[in-house]
């Protein structure tokens, strides 16, 4: 079982910075890959980056393309997310995600264990 609590969401202004972490634990994070998804009200769940278990293969939504990095710290069990130059189209409560598979690693279906979320507000 692997159960994951996301941190450092916050209250930003348009164009700054925000980390988020997504703290791991279970005998399986090592091994899955993870992944950070995005929900604003309304819509539905969008991919946002995702890592593999390795951390030698990453992608990025192109929305965020450019602006963000994920990275994971598996002595620490945690992955972060590192958003830069924030719009207002941001805001939403971001997810973490793990799971086994890696192909289809933007699809919601990939991932096995989910996060809670922490609030993301971009003002401007």
């Amino acid at each position: 079982q692997v159960q994951l609590v996301e941190s450092g969401g916050g209250l930003v202004q348009a164009g700054g910075s925000l980390t988020l972490s997504c703290a791991a634990s279970g005998r399986t994070f090592s091994n899955y890959a993870m992944g950070w998804f995005r929900q604003a009200p309304g819509r539905e769940r969008e991919f946002v980056a995702a890592i593999d278990w390795s951390g030698s293969t990453i992608n990025y939504a192109d929305s965020v393309k450019g602006r963000s990095t994920i990275s994971r710290d598996k002595a620490k069990k945690t992955v972060y997310l590192q958003m830069n130059n924030l719009k207002p189209e941001d805001t939403a409560v971001y997810y973490c995600a793990a799971g086994p598979g890696w192909l289809m690693f933007s699809s919601k279906t990939t991932y096995e264990y989910w996060g809670q979320g922490t609030q993301v507000t971009v003002s401007s």
